[in-house]
């Protein structure tokens, strides 16, 4: 039988019997006592002890397992790089962990592929071989306390413990008063992850210069043909949004320079879309859209001129799927028209591509969608939006019913395909049988899911922060008693998540 022997840099010393031994709590703990070491070093502005730990979490057992197992777990596992090698089995995942070394690594090309994006344009991606993922897992682990020290207060995409709802919610409070800036610039930095400025990350991302060099030169292929890479990060690199977040520090702090600290400016930034508060349009015009785009152009990124725009709170703007506006003076956050509209048009492709499934088996595939948007929308003036969503999925519902049984009448298809609850009369509706045992599965409804204010996360908090510990562990827990709430306002004991 193989043994992995842990090495004694810093890590308990044991020999574990193939992948599946290892003690992921041990290890976990481990790490997370790295990381909170390199956050305090560095907080401190001991950036030499910070680099010797850093080297010494990259040089750890347990960080390697770690970046193996992240890797070997996440959406993209099964997405091989150009060398079409996957880790599968434990004893791949093992050999992965015994090579992962420093000395000796060499970089492959990506493998260039392209998603569509909203506006119907191609994304592309470049998804690095097994083991230069695994390496860039490794190096985050000992990256990341760093960058949630150099990160904006205001912050939120791309960080530990932070969402799009706390970024929806600091554009509450900075707006929602009679007193707040009126004016806002909606920014979006133009292609931000291929443009980023090669030699500026190497100045200024505190990692090890040679493997971040290797990553950033590696080139892609497509169609067989070689392309060097000369500018910006791969967006399907595990350890590109942690730079992303290093580049754009910083930001806050210049704009409230450039603007004076007492005009009304608020900067709440989400990867590479924000926006920032002004007392006038001029005011934005003049001053704070020439000290970001001087910003940029330092990491050799600008704004996206068909993006970026200034708009006054009563006409309202859309910020990661939300609509922010004014009404009378009354600040409203609600989904977008855009937001909307996308979401029902994948409900409506889901159910006209699934012509001949099973009722059953179309509720398993609308259910992690409707609930998934929802909970997304959750936080918000969103109830009479779920309603009309809602609404538009039983007409798609029994244009699909009609397809099938057009012979019979709206009584009988009805019947069939529809239970009555208390007053809800409408409730699509299927039997599943499972192991002798019969189960009724309803399909989600976005109105049953309750409007919970979401508690913004404070600005300053960071989980490197051991002052911080009990203030994240009072967040996870009311997390987990609204998720509780959430469960069990669904229909009915008998109905089945899916998801």
């Amino acid at each position: 039988m193989t043994t992995m022997a842990v090495p004694a840099l810093g890590a308990p010393s044991a020999d574990f019997s193939m992948w599946d031994s290892i003690d992921w709590i041990t290890a976990e703990k481990f790490v997370k006592r790295l990381q909170m070491r390199i956050a305090k070093a560095f907080r401190e502005k001991r950036y030499g002890k910070a680099k010797a730990l850093q080297w010494l979490l990259t040089h750890s057992f347990y960080g390697k397992a770690l970046a193996v197992k992240r890797v070997t777990e996440n959406r993209g596992a099964k997405t091989p790089g150009v060398d079409g090698v996957t880790w599968k089995t434990p004893e791949q995942k093992e050999a992965a962990v015994l090579t992962l070394k420093r000395k000796g690594y060499q970089t492959l090309p990506l493998r260039r592929i392209y998603i569509p994006k909203k506006n119907g344009k191609q994304r592309p991606l470049g998804i690095p071989r097994m083991f230069c993922r695994a390496q860039q897992a490794l190096h985050l682990l000992a990256l990341e306390p760093i960058s949630e020290s150099l990160a904006d207060p205001n912050a939120y995409g791309f960080r530990p413990k932070r969402s799009a709802a706390d970024a929806i919610e600091q554009c509450f409070k900075a707006l929602a008063q009679k007193s707040a800036a009126q004016w806002i610039l909606e920014g979006d930095i133009r292609a931000c992850f291929d443009k980023i400025d090669h030699d500026w990350l190497i100045a200024n991302v505190p990692m090890d210069k040679a493997i971040l060099q290797k990553w950033l030169k590696a080139g892609y292929m497509e169609k067989g043909a070689f392309y060097p890479s000369t500018e910006g990060t791969p967006q399907g690199g595990i350890i590109s949004p942690c730079l992303t977040v290093i580049a754009l520090s910083g930001l806050e702090q210049a704009v409230k320079q450039a603007a004076g600290y007492r005009n009304k400016v608020n900067v709440v930034v989400y990867a590479d879309d924000f926006v920032i508060t002004g007392i006038s349009k001029e005011h934005l015009e003049d001053k704070i859209k020439p000290a970001v785009s001087a910003f940029l152009k330092e990491r050799g990124l600008e704004l996206s001129q068909e993006k970026t725009k200034i708009s006054h709170i009563d006409e309202g703007f859309d910020f990661l799927g939300f609509n922010v506006r004014k009404y009378k003076g009354k600040m409203l956050i609600k989904p977008a028209r855009s937001s909307i509209k996308r979401f029902l048009g994948n409900i409506r492709e889901t159910i006209k591509s699934h012509k001949t499934a099973k009722t059953l088996n179309l509720i398993w595939l609308l259910n992690p969608k409707i609930r998934g948007w929802a909970n997304y929308f959750c936080h918000i003036v969103a109830k009479e939006t779920f309603s009309y969503v809602d609404h538009c999925i039983v007409i798609n519902l029994l244009r699909w019913i009609r397809r099938r049984h057009p012979k019979k009448n709206a009584g009988w298809q009805r019947k069939k395909y529809f239970r009555r609850d208390g007053l809800r009369n409408w409730i699509f509706s299927a039997v599943s049988v499972k192991k002798g045992k019969i189960k009724r599965v309803d399909l989600t409804m976005a109105s049953d899911i309750p409007i919970v204010r979401h508690l913004k996360i404070r600005a300053a908090a960071t989980p490197y922060d051991p002052i911080y510990r009990s203030y994240f562990a009072q967040r996870q827990a009311r997390q987990r008693d609204r998720g509780g709430a959430i469960r069990q306002t669904q229909p009915s004991s008998d109905f089945v998540a899916t998801k």
